[in-house]
């Protein structure tokens, strides 16, 4: 058995410099550290309840396949700040037949990212009796 005592999301950006203006700035997210000098220099955001690190410099694309799901209190609020930021949004909001309200951004690199709202009534918030 594995005791996993942390974990990270690890991102590795065409520009990374690019890369961080998103995130730090288009995103909103908060820094949790920074490591190393230069360019390619680590940062490390918080993410809910783990974090999200950007660094180095990727020799390629994207890995296809690789996405972030990140819960919001209000997608469609996220959704108004992140277009007047300029983020580039691939799907507007949508209540999902599954219940959840999703909208799709992607980084600079063409990463997507999934921002979710669980309403109140959804049985991963909600659960009658308890």
């Amino acid at each position: 058995m594995v005791h996993v005592l942390s974990s990270r999301v690890l991102i590795r950006p065409g520009d990374p410099e690019r890369s961080r203006a998103f995130y730090g700035e288009t995103l909103g997210l908060a820094v949790y550290r920074e490591f190393g000098t230069g360019p390619e220099r680590g940062t490390v955001y918080f993410l809910g309840g783990g974090f999200l690190e950007v660094s180095g410099r990727a020799e390629g694309p994207v890995a296809p396949g690789v996405r972030l799901w990140l819960q919001v209190a209000d997608v469609r609020a996220a959704h108004e700040d992140l277009v007047a930021r300029g983020a580039r949004v691939l799907r507007e909001p949508v209540e999902e037949p599954w219940g959840l309200v999703e909208m799709w951004i992607a980084d600079p690199d063409g990463c997507e990212i999934v921002l979710v709202e669980v309403p109140e009534r959804h049985p991963i918030r909600y659960r009658p009796g308890i």
